[in-house]
């Protein structure tokens, strides 16, 4: 799944009337913002890509174990409509969510998959949850708004929204149809050199097209899995009829493993502009083939990675920097050490100051000896010591009393 919103798709999706591509380009809006909100991360217009750009960089932290800084989990849960749903970016959360609060399952989501992954925040969670169920399509799937045509990114990062919160996606039905009958729906037969991909969703007649970056997101989606995922250890398969969700993510793993075969990465085609790299899709696509077949299965492009994407991500901000650390943590790279970057500190760097240690454990600093010679515990020993004691006389003095 590319992991950015850009102006350009969702601008798209609002005047069109249909949902564009939720992960398909490389870069958020370039425009700066003149007044960031406290506790944001990055530096551009949040309008179109705020509480995802936010989402990914707080589970990329948890992922390395880095405590995110109260303020940035503060902004994403202020964020929440009433209603459980989150939109791309509320500049005004003083102002309840009304008819033209444009919210979308792809935000609320990533929101699930962070908070979740956080802990503590089982309300906003389970009000989310709540309402992507609401929002679920017939044919199982979930669009990128609501009532949108079900696409496979929207309905890939739905399913590790539910998995992480507990929920099993198998059992998320409506009308008879679970989120993997949708998946397996937008799935391409083993034929021709796009055999096993995943399409976007159908055209207008009903026709589905290869689509690099959502077969990433189809492979996770499959699997059950979500943004941050470890390796798994299913071998290569050849491309046979999808008639389970995991066949389906091994068919796409195979397209992807392909695809990547010449180059070590994916191709971003944008109309009018020369073919260059996808260094976002490229970076879904080592998390899908890892998740898949294993670390040596997303070698290639992630040793691709690894020599050229710093500079994009330096470019792209929070959420590249999070893509990243989530291939590595795929393959079990070290993110503090991928191709020379310091993956975890340049993230750090574009929001509010994670936790400090000593700030992570003061509650645990309490509970450690002291520095006297006898320690926490043995003060809580006298102290009941003392208690019964009391409590003995006080029995023993309302006797004398009744007596």
């Amino acid at each position: 799944m590319n992991v950015r919103r850009s102006a350009a798709a969702l601008a798209a999706t609002v005047v069109l009337g249909a949902a564009a591509p939720a992960m398909a380009t490389d870069s958020p809006s370039a425009s700066p913002s003149p007044a960031l909100p406290k506790g944001l991360y990055g530096t551009t217009d949040p309008t179109y890509d705020g509480v995802w750009r936010q989402s990914l960089a707080l589970l990329a932290q948890d992922t390395v174990k880095v405590r995110p800084a109260a303020s940035a989990v503060d902004w994403l849960t202020g964020q929440q409509c009433a209603n459980g749903a989150f939109a791309a970016y509320r500049a005004d959360t003083a102002k309840a969510c009304d008819a033209k609060v444009m919210v979308d399952t792809n935000s609320t989501a990533a929101a699930v998959q962070a908070l979740t992954a956080l802990g503590g925040h089982d309300s906003v969670t389970g009000k989310a949850v709540t309402w992507l169920k609401s929002v679920q399509n017939k044919d199982g799937g979930w669009g990128y708004t609501p009532g949108g045509a079900s696409d496979t990114n929207s309905t890939s990062v739905v399913v590790g929204a539910l998995a992480a919160a507990g929920e099993k996606p198998a059992d998320v039905t409506k009308g008879g149809k679970s989120p993997y009958d949708a998946l397996l729906s937008l799935a391409l037969p083993c034929e021709g050199d796009d055999a096993g991909a995943f399409a976007y969703q159908p055209d207008k007649k009903g026709r589905l097209a290869a689509n690099a970056d959502a077969t990433a997101a189809g492979v996770l989606g499959a699997l059950g899995k979500g943004l941050a995922t470890g390796p798994g250890a299913k071998a290569g398969a050849d491309c046979a009829k999808a008639a389970s969700p995991e066949q389906a993510a091994a068919n796409g793993a195979a397209y992807l493993t392909r695809v990547l075969d010449k180059d070590g990465h994916l191709i971003s085609a944008l109309p009018g502009a020369d073919d260059q790299p996808d260094y976002g899709n490229t970076a879904d696509a080592v998390v899908a083939l890892a998740a898949q077949g294993g670390a040596g299965a997303a070698a290639k492009p992630l040793g691709w990675l690894k020599d050229n994407a710093a500079e994009w991500a330096a470019q792209n901000g929070p959420a590249a920097y999070a893509q990243l650390i989530f291939a590595a943590h795929a393959t079990g790279t070290d993110p503090r050490a991928f191709g020379g970057t310091d993956l975890v500190a340049k993230l750090d760097a574009t929001g509010p100051a994670p936790q400090k240690a000593a700030e992570r454990t003061a509650d645990a600093q309490e509970e450690k000896d002291d520095d006297s010679p006898f320690g926490v515990w043995w003060y809580v020993g006298v102290f009941l010591v003392v208690g019964i004691g009391i409590g003995f006389l006080l029995s023993h003095r309302g006797k004398g009393g009744r007596a």
